[in-house]
């Protein structure tokens, strides 16, 4: 049983009582232990000693990444540190690692406008969001030693009105969410907190830049957004104005009067075939057919690789979601039941993320479309035989 666990990214380390050290990526166990340390290392920003040994470098960066990575918090906290008087020009660096998997960077004048800009790149990439899934994606717990209890609240709620600067409240500075309301950003950001946010925003692809100075104008709300590696942001959907309704009413009214010259119309009564809407639509049966394509060739025991095969059927799937813009998925990874449970349910969620990875980054299909649940061996399609090979499948479920 392993003394200690430390998850980054898509890898594992676990160490065990005697010391010895394991790693896995993506739920797949690694041949050369100290060559993968060495690689988690450069990605996250740590520099090995040569003289150290695996059991040496497996343990201080497993403790490095436990220090960089923030934890949930599930007790009050008792004494609250001290809010700094004063914000610090921190210089926060991202690894080559970090930048050459990034879509967006974050340039900003201050602490808190930087955090200000890592929120608003948050939802340049996910303009559909709305204010409980932003508090799902920073929770509060980022930030426990602002003062503050809440990251993000409603611009008209209170607390966010002149007399009180703990929150941003300019117009520009408020975050537009997807059903159209707009929210106010926490203000108060110390460095502890501030650190926790920066490393946790990589997950989303965003990382941050050494501050500026506050030369140079036309940057919104002190910060500004590059989007890097070929990114594009998602378009967001806008309404139609209201003075495009009111025109189509108004030549609605004058269409009828030059048909109808005011005249009074006496009601017809048109019987028509009555039409039965079946709720399994087309969509519905061709994403079935898909998936029993893609589970056709079932996942090697052990392993989250995609196949070619694999990869030209979620091609047809990403066809079918582009022809229908409506469609949101679920995919669920599952495992036959050989080897540890914890370790089944690490690789069903990375054989679940792998396929959502490759719908996002090849085929374009945006990240919010797409939710990938590990289920590891505990939903077998065989429960007869918890082995069998067709348990090893990932399912395709429509999210109403």
């Amino acid at each position: 049983m392993a003394k200690k666990s430390v998850s980054w990214k898509e890898y594992l380390i676990e160490i065990d009582e005697k010391g010895s050290v394991k790693v896995a990526k993506a739920g797949v166990p690694c041949d050369n232990t100290k060559a993968s340390l060495r690689e988690i290392a450069d990605a996250a920003g740590f520099v090995f000693d040569e003289k150290w040994n695996t059991q040496q470098c497996g343990a201080k960066l497993a403790k490095f990444l436990e220090e960089a990575v923030p934890v949930p918090v599930e007790k009050p906290i008792a004494e609250k540190p001290k809010v700094e008087k004063k914000e610090e020009e921190l210089q926060v660096k991202a690894s080559k690692a970090d930048i050459a998997g990034a879509r967006v960077r974050v340039y900003g004048k201050a602490q808190n406008r930087t955090a200000l800009g890592i929120m608003h790149a948050y939802m340049v990439m996910y303009p559909q969001a709305k204010l409980e899934e932003i508090r799902k994606a920073f929770p509060d717990e980022l930030n426990p030693d602002s003062g503050v209890k809440k990251n993000f609240v409603y611009a008209e709620d209170k607390g966010t009105t002149a007399d009180w600067n703990g929150f941003f409240k300019a117009e520009e500075e408020l975050l537009k969410m997807g059903d159209g309301k707009k929210v106010s950003v926490v203000s108060m950001w110390t460095k502890p907190s501030f650190e926790r946010l920066v490393a946790w925003a990589k997950q989303y692809g965003i990382v941050v830049a050494d501050f500026e100075k506050a030369a140079g104008g036309g940057q919104k709300g002190g910060f500004r957004l590059e989007y890097l590696n070929g990114y594009i942001p998602p378009k967001q959907k806008k309404g139609i104005a209201w003075w495009v309704w009111a025109l189509i009413a108004a030549l609605i009214v004058l269409l009828c009067i030059l048909l109808f010259g005011g005249k009074k119309v006496e009601p017809q009564v048109i019987e028509t075939e009555k039409v039965v809407v079946v709720h399994d639509t087309l969509y519905i049966k061709q994403i079935a057919e898909i998936e029993d394509h893609y589970n056709a060739a079932t996942f090697v025991a052990g392993k989250a690789d995609l196949s070619d095969d694999a990869k030209f059927v979620l091609h047809d799937l990403a066809k079918v979601m582009k022809d229908n813009p409506e469609i949101r998925l679920r995919l669920e990874g599952h495992t036959s039941a050989e080897g540890d449970a914890a370790f089944n349910q690490r690789l069903s969620e990375a054989r679940a993320q792998a396929a959502v990875y490759f719908m996002v980054d090849h085929e374009g299909i945006a990240p919010e479309r797409l939710e990938a649940v590990g289920k590891g061996s505990t939903e077998p399609k065989n429960p007869e035989d918890p082995t069998a090979p067709e348990n090893r499948r990932t399912e395709f479920i429509v999210i109403e």
